[in-house]
């Protein structure tokens, strides 16, 4: 803290400024603080840091003290943050309070918290203010709880914002209450104080708007400047023109006229005024920034990794425009909590020129650029109008930004240059996957084409050959034939000499003659030889043109291949675009996991950033963010299996935060590791972790292990190792692991509920225990009762939370447990016949309480007795006009639509009228008022026979 001595006068900059400090500055905000508290009204002021507030606190306080009012200041800045237990961070209040005030001693303070320590630690403040604290001071009462923020990350505090409301609302009731008045002071929204979204907000009280100094509320610095200024009241107006009436800058620009040597002369205020701010505020201004000022802006963008990309770009969009019409997003709010930009007008504009100056276009490139893996590229394309396509990521470089981008809030423009990015390498990949389609067709068609040349000429050869041959036999056949005739005639010459050898001779011509003719016939053969090889050829051609028709049939089917390809390219193209196309399809399923992935990997950013500035437990920290980036990370590859396993990995990762010991979250880290892995079926590296996990119990502290905390990460951890070991069929080490988790929940039931908030275990974790113990000793009575009764209690705990459909098939499964159908999956009408009264008459109880009697069996049963339907009915029984009773009665409970016309339309088909399970409960959800005596039951079988037997059993047993 900083004071400039002028004189009489002091300037002061940084910390509160008491009421002997004449430089304070007495704004709207002052009066509208003082007279609604007066009216014993409650109040907050959240705004950026040093903005006054804690001043603003000081002086109202000292204001209502003179007037009679008892008041104390809470300061959460000075508690322990990381403080590992509610009790002791409640006690700590109600100490002060009491010390404060004077109402106990130090002695008779602890007598009084150890009598109530069976009350939780809000409970007991509650008790204190009503019994000590009111009925011990008999003035009006006013409690300033400054630093807020500090304990926006403890995960206890929804309690204590919800108790002042609590206050408030008492007042109605109780008088007294109506001399409490709270107000709380810090860097917050309203909405932040209460981050159970399913708890009621922060929601009272009245908002003290703290603006910057205006000129004639400043008048008090004039004082100040008249021994350094000829004209200060010319000056004044330059300096709140630089620091735009910031109270911080005001006071420390006033304070740099002051230790100025020079005499501002008259007519040169701009000039020296803008020197002095450019000197010492703006430039080098990390080096200059004593009070850490122009640094706690800075940190505030950036310190959320997650945030702090959208934060700038939508900063730069405020700076380049010169304001941005307000619309309340939590990012406009978190840039207003920054103290960069202020609300003018519901338009957000620049607080100051120092800021603007401070935090210009460079600074915004910079900083983005150590966000951004792409940083040169984005700006490149951004540059270009989007058009430059060569500044576009592609294959490593493209998945590596996807991957960085996945938890985090992008600008606009990041995204289309991602989704650009995205779609330009599936464009090519298309075109790459056409070019290889058309190269394997040319090749193909190549191939065909000389297989049937090489078959076609192959065929011609062989048939040539083949002809050539049966032609020369013919020539010499023929040839031969003459001879012989010219030989014969020759012969019959003489013969005519001599008459007698004639004869002889003519039958030897004729001999002759008739083997030319065999001649002949051998020759013909050949021929014919020649045309079958000749038609062999043709066929040989006609298979080579089968060939090609098969190559073409390849081509074809290559060419399917390629439009396929191209087909889901463009399937991913358009769900490339989030802007286009809304994102991918296939990634909307993901939307949940991915904003708990947000959650968890905002939390270890902030974590890193702890590191960064803290030495004496990095190391514990380092291990503890490592193992929940890698439980984040398996949680992403058991996406693909199942959603579920990915959700409780999930889970406990984001619960890990709410674990301050650090042995402890290793435990339940490695334990949840473990579980992937095994879901994997990944055997080694379960074995692995859950050996790690093991390893950590030990050296944890025993009242750590007893604590609530402690207790369920036992659980978990010996549920994981039985798990592991009941896959390996080491059946009796499992029935050992899963023993221990089950003493711990039949010994500590309030300490391992699973309906309270915060918890680590979850209804299904504790079942798993109890049915995996069950099928490994299914003759343990004790298991076989504590699994009935927690099913009991999950379906109490789904009726509260009015999740009818959790509850159907948690009834479901409860019926099925108590008839012993588990294995079946079904209840047979014997079984119905005998199905237990009492837990019948439970949980119709439980469903009727739980839905102000609109569900219930004996809802239904009321229902099925009006519609004329009979009681008890065999399915031989069963008439035409039972059916129309028993449809009639599927109408009323919902089950059932009159859609005749559709039903024509599919042929007459009769179950095209049954509604879906699905559209029954969004009828339930849809309609407040409808669907009476839809559940429970949906989920069972339907036929009329069955829910005959089940109104008949309702009867005997008196439901």
């Amino acid at each position: 803290m900083n004071q400039s001595f002028n004189g009489n006068y002091r300037y002061q900059v940084g910390g509160a400024l008491g009421e002997d400090i004449p430089s304070y500055v007495t704004r709207a905000a002052d009066h509208q603080f003082y007279q609604a508290l007066q009216a014993q009204e409650f109040c907050y002021v959240l705004n950026s840091r040093q903005m006054g507030k804690s001043s603003l606190m000081v002086r109202t306080l000292a204001r209502l003290k003179s007037e009679g009012w008892a008041g104390i200041v809470l300061d959460f800045s000075a508690k322990d943050s990381q403080v590992e237990q509610a009790e002791r961070w409640y006690n700590g209040i109600i100490n002060q309070l009491s010390r404060d005030f004077g109402l106990l001693d130090n002695t008779r303070t602890r007598t009084w918290l150890k009598e109530r320590d069976f009350l939780s630690p809000v409970e007991r403040l509650e008790e204190f203010i009503e019994t000590v604290l009111l009925p011990g001071i008999s003035q009006r009462i006013v409690i300033f709880i400054d630093e807020i923020d500090s304990t926006l990350n403890l995960p206890f505090t929804d309690d204590f914002f919800a108790l002042i409301r609590a206050c408030y609302n008492k007042r109605a009731g109780n008088s007294d209450y109506k001399r409490l008045t709270f107000a709380l002071l810090g860097v917050a929204a309203p909405a932040e104080l209460i981050s159970d979204k399913k708890r009621t907000p922060f929601n009272i009280g009245q908002a003290i708007d703290l603006k910057g100094f205006k000129l004639e509320e400043a008048q008090p610095l004039v004082h100040g400047l008249v021994a350094k200024a000829e004209n200060p009241q010319a000056l004044l107006p330059e300096i709140l023109k630089w620091t735009g009436g910031q109270p911080f800058l005001t006071q420390r620009l006033c304070q740099l006229v002051v230790d100025n040597s020079a005499l501002i002369l008259s007519g040169k205020e701009v000039e020296s005024t803008e020197k002095l701010a450019r000197t010492y505020l703006i430039e080098n201004w990390e080096s200059q920034d004593e009070q850490e000022h122009l640094k706690t802006i800075r940190n505030r963008l950036l310190n959320n990794e997650q945030k702090a990309g959208y934060l700038l770009e939508l900063y730069r969009q405020i700076r380049q425009a010169g304001k941005l019409k307000f619309q309340n997003t939590s990012e406009e709010r978190e840039l207003q909590l920054s103290g960069l930009v202020v609300k003018r007008d519901d338009y957000l504009t620049l607080y100051n020129p120092i800021y603007e100056q401070v935090f210009n276009e460079q600074w915004i490139d910079t900083e983005l650029g150590k966000l951004r893996p792409y940083a040169e590229n984005f700006r490149a394309w951004v540059a270009s109008g989007g058009k430059d396509e060569s500044r576009l990521l592609r294959g490593q470089a493209l998945e590596d930004a996807k991957q960085w981008s996945s938890n985090k809030n992008l600008s606009y423009q990041d995204q289309q240059f991602l989704a650009a990015s995205e779609g330009k390498e599936i464009q090519e990949e298309i075109a790459a996957k056409q070019q290889e389609a058309a190269l394997e067709r040319e090749r193909q068609d190549r191939e065909a084409v000389e297989a049937r040349n090489q078959l076609l000429s192959e065929a011609n050869r062989k048939a040539k050959r083949r002809i050539s041959v049966g032609v020369v036999v013919l020539v010499i056949t023929v040839l031969a034939a003459v001879t012989v005739g010219i030989d014969s005639a020759r012969k019959l010459e003489v013969a005519n000499s001599e008459i007698q050898e004639a004869n002889k001779r003519v039958d030897s011509a004729n001999s002759q003659v008739d083997e030319a003719r065999k001649s002949l016939g051998e020759a013909k053969e050949n021929e014919r030889k020649a045309k079958e090889s000749a038609e062999q050829a043709k066929n040989q051609e006609q298979q080579a043109k089968e060939s090609e028709k098969s190559a073409k049939q390849k081509a074809i089917e290559a060419d399917e291949v390629a439009r396929q390809a191209q087909q889901q390219a463009k399937t991913s193209k358009d769900s490339a675009s989030k802007f286009k196309q809304e994102a991918a399809r296939a990634r909307q399923d993901l939307n949940t996991a991915k904003d708990q992935e947000l959650k968890i990997l905002a939390k270890l950013t902030a974590k890193e950033n702890e590191l960064k500035q803290t030495s004496a437990k990095n190391e514990y920290t380092k291990a503890e963010v490592t193992n929940v980036r890698e439980l984040v990370a398996l949680a992403g590859q058991l996406r693909n299996q199942s959603s579920s396993d990915s959700d409780e990995a999930l889970r406990l990762a984001a619960s890990s935060f709410n674990i301050d010991n650090h042995k402890l979250k290793q435990a339940l880290l490695l334990s949840a590791k473990s579980q992937a892995y095994q879901r994997l079926k990944d055997w080694s590296n379960a074995k692995d972790e859950i050996q790690n996990s093991q390893s950590y119990l030990p050296k944890a502290d025993q009242t750590i292990l007893n604590s609530s905390q402690g207790l369920q990460v036992q659980v978990l951890v010996y549920k994981t190792h039985g798990d592991l070991l009941a896959q390996n069929k080491q059946n009796q080490p499992a029935i050992k692991s899963y023993s221990k988790a089950f003493e711990i929940l039949k010994r500590h039931p309030n300490e391992t509920d699973f309906t309270q908030d915060n918890q680590l275990l979850t209804g299904e974790n504790i079942e798993s225990v109890y049915r995996s113990l069950k099928e490994l000793k299914p003759q343990d009575k004790e298991v076989e009762t504590s699994l009935t009764q927690h099913l009991y209690a999950q379906l109490k705990y789904f009726l509260k939370a009015k999740n009818w459909e959790a509850a159907d098939r948690e009834t479901d499964k409860l019926m099925l447990n108590i008839a012993k159908r588990e294995r079946d999956g079904w209840i047979n009408l014997g079984q119905m016949n005998s199905f237990s009264c009492p837990d019948l008459q439970r949980i119709n109880d439980l469903w009727v309480k739980g839905s102000d009697n609109r569900f219930g069996f004996s809802v239904q049963k009321e229902i099925w007795i009006s519609t004329g339907n009979r009681l008890g009915i065999q399915p031989y029984e069963w008439t035409d006009r039972d059916e129309s009773n028993y449809l009639e009665f599927a109408k009323r409970v919902g089950w059932y639509s009159d859609r005749e016309q559709e039903g024509q339309s599919r042929g007459g088909e009769e179950e095209s009228s049954w509604v879906s399970y699905n559209e029954i409960i969004k009828g339930i959800k849809d309609k407040p008022n409808g669907f009476a005596g839809a559940v429970p039951g949906a989920v069972l079988p339907r036929a009329g026979w069955f829910r005959s037997s089940l109104a008949l059993r309702m009867a005997k047993c008196n439901i």
